[in-house]
């Protein structure tokens, strides 16, 4: 455990962070001992949509246009792939397959072509105390950085630019990093899954000096967190979708 804890100090992602940030307990399973779990079907339609935009972008990026069968192929095969983790379906995968399917039918490319695609970048923040952050861009297009999510309701702006902005800070330290430029914002492209799929885009300026004091302050919790080995749990509301339930209830 204590040379994963080591690992795990050396670099930070938008994900770890913010489930650090979310219970230190539910990290602490996920990470440190690495607990395997069923992935849930959200999830799992999440990974399918998301492989399969990849896919698409990535053409784009080359200058190809994929057919529809040419996507379903790549939607096909990216439900198939579960990373070695079982899916809890509960009689529903069939249902969950259509929807995600739905969702991706509802999404349109973009015009112009692609700057980059799923390019996995890093950024050195050690002269501010820090590790080095890591991460992966779904989408640049035209100085914007693009992240897709899929949703079961349709977001609120304020509510996501909030509860999204560990993500969006982390991000725009990446593009900074790596292009020596500020990014000319941030889009959320919500593939949002009620019996009528739709995409609502959500639009973020460029982070502000202050989101970027408040993100390095985050960071600086976490670092701190795992050097006391502190890993307790968050009691509250999240708690009933939570994977590690039962193992949260034993832990003492």
């Amino acid at each position: 455990m204590e040379e994963r804890v080591r690992e795990l100090q050396q670099t930070v992602s938008a994900s770890r962070l913010t489930l650090y940030l979310t219970c230190r307990l539910r990290f602490f399973f996920r990470y440190v001992v690495k607990l395997k779990k069923p992935k849930s079907p959200a999830l799992h339609v999440g990974s399918a949509v998301h492989a399969t935009l990849k896919a698409w972008n990535k053409a784009r990026w080359r200058g190809e246009i994929l057919t529809l069968t040419q996507i379903h192929q790549e939607f096909t095969a990216a439900w198939a792939e579960t990373e070695g983790d079982p899916v809890e379906w509960d009689g529903e995968e069939v249902a969950e397959q259509a929807t995600a399917w739905r969702l991706l039918d509802t999404s349109q490319p973009f015009p112009p072509k692609p700057e980059a695609v799923e390019v996995p970048v890093e950024a050195d923040l050690k002269e501010h105390g820090l590790p080095t952050v890591i991460g992966v861009l779904d989408l640049v297009q035209e100085g914007r950085i693009v992240d897709y999510k899929t949703s079961g309701q349709t977001p609120n702006p304020e509510r996501v630019a909030h509860t999204t902005e560990v993500q969006t800070s982390i991000y725009s330290l990446l593009y900074r990093a790596n292009t020596g430029r500020q990014e000319q914002g941030i889009e959320l492209h919500h593939l949002v899954k009620p019996k009528n799929p739709k995409v609502v885009v959500t639009e973020l300026p460029p982070m502000s000096e202050h989101q970027e004091s408040r993100v390095f302050t985050l960071m600086e919790s976490f670092v701190e967190g795992l050097a006391r080995r502190d890993f307790v749990p968050s009691p509250g509301l999240q708690c009933s979708t939570c994977e590690y339930f039962h193992q949260c209830r034993a832990w003492q």
